[in-house]
């Protein structure tokens, strides 16, 4: 999907949310990079395929520095 240079990375890698945001509706709450992932204002995502990503599961899985 991606066409950049480098690509970005895909919506399974754990960096997937450094893709180019390629579509962004602010007054809707919502965006969507080019990997497929959109992102929520609140941080929340939803990958490809359909998989609920809520922020407190993105919260408990950050590591802690």
């Amino acid at each position: 999907m991606c066409e950049h240079w480098p690509p970005c990375p895909p919506a399974t890698a754990p960096e997937h949310g450094s893709a180019r945001l390629v579509a962004y509706h602010p007054e809707q709450g919502w965006g969507l990079l080019c990997n497929g992932v959109v992102i929520f204002d609140d941080g929340g995502e939803l990958p490809p395929g359909d998989r609920l990503v809520s922020l407190s599961r993105l919260q408990a899985a950050a590591p802690v520095g």
